[in-house]
């Protein structure tokens, strides 16, 4: 068996998350967050050259000579698929894999709010999934497809860098499109989207102007949009997406965002206490008329007060879910504040639920 092939094995039968190869070091499993060594065979720069060769085809191959990295999707003998990732370091080459489900998820399954689900079915708008990398945001993002896919007669297109989940036609017909395979960038796809007669939109990723700007406007047309940033809180969501344009145009995007935003989901990644892996905690913003009213008027700052007393309305601050999860026993009290946005009010959150 090729070397590639017997480290995929390992990843999955340790139900890894990631498998990072390194020249120099050996190969490392990211389990439930924590990184572990397969054995202590170190990489040579040979070993790396002979697990890229075995996953990129003869024209990624060339992408990634020319461009020094390639994002791709791979999927093995046994149906496993994986998101890769291949790269240059200090004169060398890496690898990260990382392994992709193959069940999408429900969102009932993920512990999502089940507000969300109806929040999924609205015919226009803007959903926006945020956290830090690998907490499980693209995850999200499938089960709020998947979601609309069972349960709505309509046309679903996403533009994905790469295409991770694969969704197949239930009630819905399902168009994936892979950026780099299928179209040149996010920002391209969503020029021509508009002509493909769909009903909702999945965008991978927002990475600039030009990407939020389109996005906002195919919501406004009519259009169910879920994307993703990569902010912490859905305060520095909504600012990140208005402080990109320029200080002429912010007033307009605040009116626009204010109008077609539906909700915005913050989540992150902490460790069970039960070692059974790890459990998402979520923050979730809906765009009510209040918040509404404070994008508008540039009051950004004044929704973390909303989301801490519009919880009979479906919404949680992250920090008061971190406190729901230490007062069930989910997760430790540390962890939980490794985690905290701001510790003083997850202590404050804690200590009301604990009356």
């Amino acid at each position: 068996m090729a070397l590639i092939q017997e480290l995929l094995t390992k990843q999955i039968q340790g139900s890894a998350s990631d498998l990072i190869l390194k020249v120099g070091s050996p190969a490392v499993l990211r389990i439930h967050g924590d990184l572990v060594n397969i054995d202590s065979k170190v990489m040579t720069d040979g070993d790396i050259k002979s697990c890229i060769a075995g996953i990129l085809t003869e024209t990624q191959l060339g992408t990634f000579q020319e461009h020094k990295e390639i994002d791709i999707s791979y999927e093995n003998a046994e149906g496993t698929r994986f998101r890769v990732n291949v790269f240059r370091q200090q004169g060398v080459s890496g690898m990260v894999l990382r392994a992709i489900p193959s069940r999408v998820p429900t969102i009932e399954e993920l512990g999502i709010p089940a507000i969300l689900r109806s929040i999924t079915m609205r015919p226009r708008g803007l959903i926006i999934v945020t956290g830090p990398s690998g907490c499980g945001k693209s995850t999200t993002q499938a089960a709020l497809i998947n979601h609309r896919n069972e349960n709505d007669q309509c046309h679903i297109v996403t533009v994905e860098d790469p295409i991770e989940f694969i969704h197949k036609n239930k009630k819905a017909l399902v168009t994936q499109r892979e950026v780099g395979r299928d179209t040149q960038s996010f920002a391209n796809a969503l020029k021509f989207v508009l002509r493909q007669d769909p009903d909702v939109i999945l965008v991978g990723e927002m990475r600039d102007l030009e990407t939020i700007s389109l996005a906002i406007t195919a919501a406004e047309t009519g259009h169910t949009v879920i994307t993703t940033l990569h902010t912490s809180d859905s305060v520095s969501t909504i600012d990140r997406m208005i402080d990109v344009f320029p200080p002429h145009q912010q007033s307009q995007i605040r009116m626009q965002l204010s109008l077609n935003l539906l909700c915005v989901i913050s989540q992150n990644l902490l460790k069970r206490t039960d070692g059974k892996g790890r459990v998402a905690a979520y923050e979730i913003l809906l765009a009510t008329p209040s918040v509404r009213n404070l994008i508008r008027e540039a009051k950004t700052h004044q929704i973390s007060s909303a989301l801490q007393t519009s919880q009979q309305q479906g919404m949680i601050s992250f920090d008061a879910c971190l406190a729901n999860f230490v007062r069930k026993r989910t997760v430790t009290k540390e962890e939980a504040l490794s985690k905290a946005l701001n510790p003083e009010t997850f202590i404050k959150e804690l200590n009301l639920l604990s009356k």
